[in-house]
C-alpha cells in the first residue's frame, strides 16, 4: 500500500514538470506553437486550411513523431469542416515526412473512421481520442522507464521529446520527469543536436520552464562525457521502431549508441506503441528523409560555411537492437529487444 501511495505521488508530481502544450484544438482551427522561433519568441500558427498544417509539419513548425501524428488528425478535421476531398487531403498530409510512422498510423486511424462516419463531429471525436491517448500514454510510459533507473542517476538525452514533440509531459522526456519527482534522476545532460538543435533551443526551454537545471553539451561532447562516468544512462525517443527493434531517431542517436555500449553505459528508447511497425522487419527498410543541405550549411538562416560547399543532410539515423537496453512503451518494457519479444508484446505472429 506504501508502494502505491508513493507511486502515485511521484505521479502527481511529475506531472508538475510539463506545462506546455504545443498542438492546441480551438474549435475551428489548429494552433501550433511554432517551434522554429523557441527560446526566443513563442510564436504561435493558426492553420484554417488542411494545407496549413501540411505545410507547418514539412517546415519543422511542428515536429516530433507523435505531435506531428496528431496535428496531421486535426488535419482532416479542418479539411472535413471546409468541404475538401477527404482522400486528397490524406494523401497530401501522409506525403509530409517519410520517416515517422505515428504520421502515418494516425492518417490510417482517421481514415478508419471515415470509413464508419465522415461527418466532422466524427472526425473531431477520433483526433481528440488520438491527442488525448497519447497524454495518457507518455504519463504511463515516465513511470515505466523511470522504474528502470537506479537511484542518483545521471542521464543524457538527444533531440527534443517532450511536451512540444507529443500532447504533454512526453516520451524519453517524459521519462526523465518522472525520474527526477521520484528521485532517481540528479542531473540531466542534453545535447545540442545538429543542425536545427532540438536540444539546444527546445529541451533545454522545456526542462528550465519546469524549473530543472539541465547541462547543455555540444554533440561531439557526448562520448567524452561518458568516459567521464558522469552518465549512468542515455534516454531517447522514437521516430519508427522496426519488427526487430531496430530504431529510427533523430541523427546522432547512432553514435551515442555506439559510445554509450562501448562504456557500458544503458540506453533507452521510449516511444508509443504508434511508433512501433511490425510490418517493416528491419531498419534496413527505414526510409530515412534526408532534408535542404542549407539546413546544415546555415546556423539561424546565416550561412557559417563558404560559399559553393556541399553538404549532405540525413536528418534520422537506424540504431540496431542490439545496441538497446530496453524500449519502453505504454504496453510495456522490452529489455533486450528482439523479434521474438516484439511479437510477443505487440500481438504479432
Amino acid at each position: 500500500m506504501t508502494l502505491m501511495v508513493n507511486t502515485m505521488n511521484n505521479m502527481m508530481n511529475a506531472v508538475g514538470y510539463d506545462r506546455v502544450r504545443a498542438v492546441q484544438w480551438h474549435g475551428d482551427r489548429l494552433r501550433l506553437l511554432d517551434q522554429r522561433c523557441l527560446p526566443q519568441q513563442e510564436r504561435w500558427i493558426d492553420c484554417h486550411q488542411v494545407e496549413q498544417v501540411a505545410q507547418a509539419i514539412c517546415q519543422l513548425a511542428v515536429r516530433g513523431a507523435p505531435a506531428i501524428g496528431i496535428a496531421a488528425a486535426w488535419g482532416v478535421v479542418l479539411a472535413a469542416q471546409r468541404g475538401a476531398p477527404l482522400e486528397l487531403s490524406l494523401k497530401q498530409l501522409r506525403a509530409t515526412r517519410p520517416t515517422a510512422v505515428n504520421l502515418v498510423w494516425s492518417l490510417e486511424r482517421m481514415k478508419a473512421r471515415m470509413a464508419i462516419a465522415d461527418d466532422v463531429a466524427s472526425l473531431e471525436r477520433e483526433a481528440q481520442a488520438i491527442q488525448e491517448e497519447d497524454l495518457m500514454a507518455n504519463r504511463h510510459m515516465g513511470y515505466l522507464g523511470a522504474e528502470l533507473i537506479e537511484t542518483h542517476a545521471d542521464v543524457l538525452t538527444h533531440c527534443n521529446t517532450g511536451s512540444l514533440a507529443t500532447a504533454g509531459f512526453g516520451t524519453a522526456l517524459g521519462v526523465i520527469r518522472a525520474g527526477v519527482a521520484a528521485g532517481r534522476i540528479e542531473r540531466v545532460y542534453v545535447t545540442e543536436t545538429r543542425p536545427w538543435q532540438q536540444g539546444a533551443r527546445l529541451t533545454m526551454y522545456e526542462l528550465i520552464c519546469d524549473g530543472m537545471a539541465p547541462t547543455l553539451v555540444a554533440d561531439s561532447a557526448a562520448a567524452y562525457l561518458m568516459q567521464s562516468g558522469k552518465v549512468q544512462w542515455v534516454i531517447v525517443g522514437a521516430d519508427r521502431i522496426a519488427g526487430n527493434g531496430d530504431t529510427a531517431n533523430k541523427i546522432g542517436t547512432y553514435a551515442l549508441a555506439i559510445a554509450a555500449r562501448y562504456h557500458g553505459v544503458k540506453f533507452m528508447v521510449v516511444a508509443p506503441s504508434s511508433t512501433v511497425d511490425m510490418d517493416t522487419a528491419s531498419g534496413d527498410d527505414i526510409e530515412v528523409e534526408c532534408r535542404n543541405p542549407d539546413e546544415l550549411l546555415s546556423v539561424a538562416g546565416q550561412r557559417m560555411v563558404v560559399r559553393s560547399a556541399q553538404a549532405w543532410n540525413p536528418v534520422f539515423d537506424v540504431t540496431p537492437a542490439s545496441l538497446i537496453h530496453a524500449i519502453v512503451t505504454e504496453r510495456g518494457v522490452i529489455e533486450h529487444p528482439s523479434l521474438p519479444a516484439m511479437r510477443t508484446m505487440f500481438a504479432c505472429t
